[in-house]
């Protein structure tokens, strides 16, 4: 018995939108330690210096490329195909649920994206726009059809790498000499992104929350305000100190860059460590705060942890982690504190990663009289595992 095909030509690929023009214009990816990779160009069509750095990530590029933590940063996304379900809109309203946004961000934070291969097509049903026209309206230069195994191999191997993308005519130009490759990392990039001036959300909220804004991703804000907190947002570098017994807890946020910049906010934020009794928590950059408060020192990873899938290990309990217990994690950063021994007195580590021993996570010891927690990892996610969605609940204790 034989069934017959019945193939319906307008419906395929019908469902999905073309993104653009199938002829790009040429585009290079220059290293600073030598390596030229010759792409077709997609976004703006610029070209711009930056810090080089791969994503493992497999989904969430719309969440990575609007992270903060990425400001100056050329992003290389190892998954082959990137913008195949586009862009949704990224407006959401202020209430107790949404902070302005649907994304981490109202823009593009990355300097640049460069991809195996972008998508002609995109299809989702809250898809506003493709990833190469969200690139063009925010002047965000991408690259398309590089080898981005080739490149992530050297980025692990040498190191995090300056480097730059030449669009257009500029492709024709000899690769920059290396004293003309710009470092964001000389740059204090914190305090080119956080908030001016201290702001509310859901200022009915049970639970008043102070969070030092060092380049906020908005799920963070999302997360406390769904949980009932009144959030107050601050500047990095805002004295605390001096308002800290108007509120019930203090957040400390992730943040682009070297976090030695930083350290106006360490050192305003050791009193309030020696004195103060209400928990503290901080997230990525401000972990690093903390340890720095602390008395650890941070350091430069060779080429940092960026992904949805970097496994910690717990060394301690507290609320729902439990010591022993492996958790699978987001991250995105390129320092870390420093392992010692002994560790500061009243002070010990919390999670440490799997694959390279770097520390993860510290906490306040339970003789301390302290209530501190700080994780590298983001437990909020978005995008990326749930694991550890629990660990800032003693925030809001």
């Amino acid at each position: 018995m034989y069934r017959k095909l019945i193939y319906f030509p307008r419906l395929a690929r019908g469902l999905a939108t073309t993104s653009g023009p199938s002829i790009l214009p040429p585009a290079t990816l220059h290293l600073k330690s030598g390596q030229s990779f010759l792409g077709r160009s997609f976004g703006a069509p610029k070209s711009i210096y930056g810090e080089t750095v791969f994503s493992t990530s497999i989904t969430s590029y719309t969440e990575s490329m609007t992270d903060p933590s990425y400001r100056g940063q050329i992003l290389v996304f190892t998954t082959p195909l990137i913008g195949n379900y586009g862009v949704p809109s990224n407006t959401a309203p202020f209430d107790a649920h949404d902070v302005g946004v649907v994304l981490e961000s109202q823009g593009i934070q990355c300097a640049a994206v460069v991809v195996s291969d972008v998508a002609q097509r995109f299809s989702h049903y809250t898809a506003a726009e493709s990833l190469a026209s969200w690139c063009q309206r925010h002047d965000i230069p991408g690259i398309t059809g590089v080898d981005t195994r080739a490149i992530t191999r050297l980025l692990r191997d040498q190191g995090t790498t300056l480097g730059r993308i030449t669009v257009g005519s500029d492709t024709s130009l000899p690769a920059p000499k290396a004293d003309e490759f710009w470092d964001p990392s000389l740059e204090n990039l914190v305090d080119q992104i956080s908030t001016k001036e201290p702001y509310e959300i859901n200022p009915s909220g049970s639970l008043k929350i102070a969070l030092l804004d060092f380049g906020a991703k908005a799920n963070i804000l999302r997360s406390l305000i769904r949980r009932g907190a009144a959030v107050t947002v601050m500047p990095w570098n805002y004295d605390f100190n001096a308002v800290r017994d108007q509120y019930d807890g203090l957040f400390l946020s992730n943040g682009p860059g070297d976090p030695t910049h930083c350290m106006e906010a360490a050192l305003k934020l050791r009193p309030t460590l020696e004195e103060w009794s209400k928990p503290v928590f901080g997230i990525c950059m401000g972990h690093q705060i903390i340890g720095m408060a602390a008395g650890l020192d941070a350091y430069r990873m060779t080429f940092g942890n960026r992904g949805h899938n970097q496994p910690v290990l717990a060394l301690a309990s507290s609320g729902s982690i439990k010591a022993g217990r492996v958790y699978v994690t987001s991250q995105n950063h390129q320092y870390a504190l420093k392992l010692q021994d002994p560790f500061p007195r009243g002070w010990e580590p919390f999670f440490i990663n799997c694959n390279d021993s770097s520390i993860e996570g510290i906490k306040s010891t339970a003789d301390s009289g302290r209530n501190v927690w700080g994780v590298q990892f983001h437990p909020e996610s978005a995008g990326g595992p749930l694991d550890t969605i629990e660990v800032s609940s003693v925030l809001l204790a």
